[in-house]
């Protein structure tokens, strides 16, 4: 095909016609492995900061609780834990606009500013000296982060094949581990200064300003659309284009874009949908407990404020290795995502049932870095979601309702570490995450069931051999309906991954 030039619509085949698929010649996988290599290098790698910064704000109460963020704003009984909580109550409020706005702004602009802004939201927390002061910054920029994931997935699937989607989302994803390890590194070089400000002051602005800086940087190098990308050459634009036509989830036209009611009907009479909400809830029980609890739960186990912010380190680690390791993975074989799922929880489910078990300060340790393999559950749903659903309006939709029960699941987290129970070691907290890792299990084995029965069932309907190519380096003939809107129920030859 000649790159110089839009692909000519034709007519469109019959569902049970394989299409025809044509080896690509050296020099155009050549121009494949430029054109990935640039998106990877520039919006691969500024998501992965981004969520970097993301990790680190919507955390670092975690740290500034062990160094006098309660005594100084006069918290009492479960105001922290509402403080943790409240934050997620602002994201689940601008969850689903935001979704909206991401399809009908220019996405590159939007996630800068709303970057800018949770940079302000984060310094302007250094201010604070009461529990209402602090409540109100925390659900602000809760609704500030709440567009950072989503649009994260939006660009994903506008870049990326479906092939690809897993590990790229794995990659961005690890933002959040490698965002705990600066955080904790910072936070005990930070917890050394105590004047003029204290210490847990410091931290807030400190990311703060840096994440107000690096708003600036996406505005002026995050591109809205492929078209857009000033860093790629008119043949890399039209081949980046082509690519996500045949093997990804299709062209996005901002130009016609459109908000499709009978796409939000089809995202809530999808069972795929119940599934993730009940992944995505799951997951963020534990997720948002030992967020905003890790650092109180190790000075539980006997460890001093400074030593805390130490031996979280390789919690970090784990899990950043753990979320890389698995999507590369879920990405090199298209149907193991499920098992994977299953895999990583088995380590937390194993280690929450020793913490609540044991009492001797080392094995406690030891359990709380099995929980690190936790957080990889996420990422490795939101691939899976990503790489299984078509059409823009479907996906935002769905994208919103993972994250509204995200929220959900972050909102309840906190609330089960109670504070009569720290001495003990917060048995109720580390019993909940124990049955929520057990749940995922038995979720991610009967979504395993229903993706396979569907696409047997679409086999048998279609004929094994009318399923689509994943693979961005095979082309074909585009046709018109390449470029509609269109759902994965509703496009001949889509295969779900499992």
């Amino acid at each position: 095909m000649d790159y110089d030039k839009k692909p000519l619509p034709m007519e469109s085949h019959a569902a049970s016609e394989p299409e025809p698929v044509v080896e690509l010649s050296d020099q155009t996988k050549a121009l494949a492995r430029r054109v990935i290599r640039k998106i990877d290098s520039r919006i691969l790698l500024m998501m992965f900061l981004t969520y970097n910064l993301n990790f680190i704000d919507k955390t670092i109460l975690s740290s500034a609780a062990v160094f006098g963020l309660e005594d100084d704003n006069h918290l009492v009984g479960k105001q922290y834990s509402w403080v943790s909580s409240i934050f997620y109550f602002g994201y689940l409020v601008y969850e689903y606009p935001t979704t909206y706005l991401i399809q009908r702004l220019p996405v590159g602009k939007y996630l800068s500013a709303v970057t800018i802004l949770w940079g302000v939201f984060v310094a302007v927390t250094a201010a604070c000296s009461s529990f209402g002061a602090l409540a109100t910054c925390r659900f602000l920029l809760g609704m500030a982060e709440a567009t950072v994931s989503p649009a994260h997935v939006f660009i994903t699937a506008m870049w990326y094949t479906r092939e690809e989607i897993p590990s790229r989302t794995g990659i961005w994803f690890a933002g959040n581990s490698t965002g705990g390890f600066i955080a904790s590194l910072a936070a005990y070089g930070l917890g050394q200064i105590t004047h003029p400000l204290h210490s847990w002051q410091w931290m807030f602005i400190t990311f703060g300003l840096a994440t107000f800086l690096w708003g600036f940087v996406l505005l002026f190098f995050m591109p809205d659309t492929i078209n857009g990308a000033s860093f790629l050459t008119e043949e890399e634009k039209q081949y980046a284009e082509d690519r996500v036509v045949v093997a990804g989830l299709g062209r996005f036209d901002p130009v016609n874009a459109q908000w499709k009611p009978s796409q939000v009907l089809e995202c809530f009479l999808d069972p795929k949908t119940y599934f993730f909400m009940a992944i995505s809830i799951c997951t963020q029980i534990p997720n948002g407990g030992t967020g905003s609890f890790g650092n109180l739960a190790l000075k539980s186990f006997g460890f001093t404020s400074l030593q805390s912010t130490l031996v979280s380190l390789p919690s970090s680690v784990i899990s950043m290795s753990v979320i890389m390791i698995t999507g590369w993975l879920a990405g090199r074989y298209s149907n193991i995502t499920s098992y994977l799922l299953i895999g990583i929880v088995i380590p937390p489910v194993v280690g929450s049932a020793l913490i609540y078990a044991l009492e001797n300060k080392g094995l406690r340790l030891f359990a709380y870095y099995l929980l690190a393999f936790g957080p990889a559950a996420i990422p490795l749903a939101l691939g899976l979601l990503s790489a299984n659903t078509k059409g823009v309006t479907k996906k935002m939709t769905l994208t919103a309702i993972l994250f509204i029960t995200y929220c959900a699941g972050n909102i309840a987290g906190p609330q089960l570490f109670l504070a009569s129970e720290a001495k003990q070691g917060y048995p109720t907290a580390f019993r909940a995450i124990l049955i929520c890792y057990g749940l995922v299990m038995v979720i991610a084995i009967v979504l395993r069931l229903y993706l396979s029965w569907e696409n047997k069932r679409r086999d048998q309907r279609e004929g094994a051999a009318a399923a689509l190519p994943v693979d961005g380096d095979v082309k074909r003939e585009l046709t018109a309906e390449d470029y509609e809107d269109i759902t994965d129920m509703q496009t001949p030859g889509f295969r779900y991954r499992m």
